[in-house]
């Protein structure tokens, strides 16, 4: 990095930090919460997810301006500040004590676990881009644009049980999301002065690490919940009738790229490992 970079983020470290550390809370923070959740309806059978999604999807035509300024956007900002900070480019003294330097590397390794998962979490399920020719020719060759959100149940379940090593890669990922961001709320508590003796330190270090048991059980539930849905045939007649019961009382807008394509069924783990 140049003199007049390293100038700039040195002289505004305070608030680049705080701006960090902040997008790193919210919105970043609260979407992973509130999207874990959501997964975890899986738990409850696959139409139970389908409706959550419905309810997600119902907000029409801002949804992809929700999309990019409360997630895509913020994400963006938080991992690449991060990997400004990682490297060196302001200096980090103070930001752990001594004894918590292996907290202090595991926040970082997580936050590029994380930020590698979700690139290809996005790219897995939906391909990152929508174009033809970019889904057909390099997104489904490579095992991505795999999801359909009139589809939800069916299309994710395909997608986490197509192999074994799938929900692995997940579980990997969700966990360290999870370490990142239950740690990275005790860490935002010193920098932003909330828990400055040891005393509060250590209430907060509890606090943060039942937050973050509590958000693993949930993300690994989620996962479990994709890996436990019968994908077949009834399941598909079913997110059928529903999505045209909801086109038909006007509450989502037809919309066939957001349904599986129709002569491609899917097929339960079962299914496949009978053959």
């Amino acid at each position: 990095m140049d003199k007049a970079s390293s100038s700039f983020l040195a002289r505004h470290e305070f608030l680049i930090r705080r701006l960090h550390s902040l997008s790193g809370l919210i919105p970043v923070g609260a979407f992973t919460v509130v999207h874990l959740l959501a997964n975890a309806s899986t738990l409850g059978g696959g139409m139970s997810y389908q409706n959550t999604v419905y309810q997600i999807h119902s907000l029409g035509a801002i949804l992809p301006v929700v999309e990019w300024v409360f997630i895509f956007i913020p994400i963006l900002f938080h991992a690449i500040l991060g990997v400004v900070i990682i490297r060196g480019g302001l200096p980090n003294s103070g930001a752990y004590p001594l004894q918590k330097n292996v907290r202090y590397t595991l926040q970082r390794a997580t936050g590029m676990i994380a930020f590698v998962f979700i690139v290809w979490h996005v790219f897995h399920m939906h391909g990152w881009f929508h174009f033809d020719a970019w889904v057909n020719n390099v997104a489904k060759p490579l095992m991505g644009s795999q999801f359909r959100a009139f589809n939800a149940a069916s299309t994710g379940g395909a997608a986490m049980q197509a192999s074994i090593l799938i929900p692995i890669l997940y579980a990997v990922g969700v966990l360290s999301i999870v370490y990142h961001l239950a740690n990275g709320i005790w860490t935002m508590g010193i920098t932003w002065g909330v828990w400055t003796t040891p005393a509060a330190q250590r209430r907060a270090d509890r606090l943060c690490m039942g937050f973050g048991l509590l958000l693993a059980a949930v993300g690994l539930g989620a996962i479990v919940g994709f890996e436990r849905i019968d994908v077949n045939q009834a399941l598909r007649e079913q997110e059928k009738e529903a999505y045209e019961m909801r086109v038909e009382a006007g509450l989502v807008e037809p919309d066939e790229e957001k349904r599986a394509v129709p002569h491609e069924p899917a097929e339960s783990e079962t299914a496949r490992l009978e053959k």
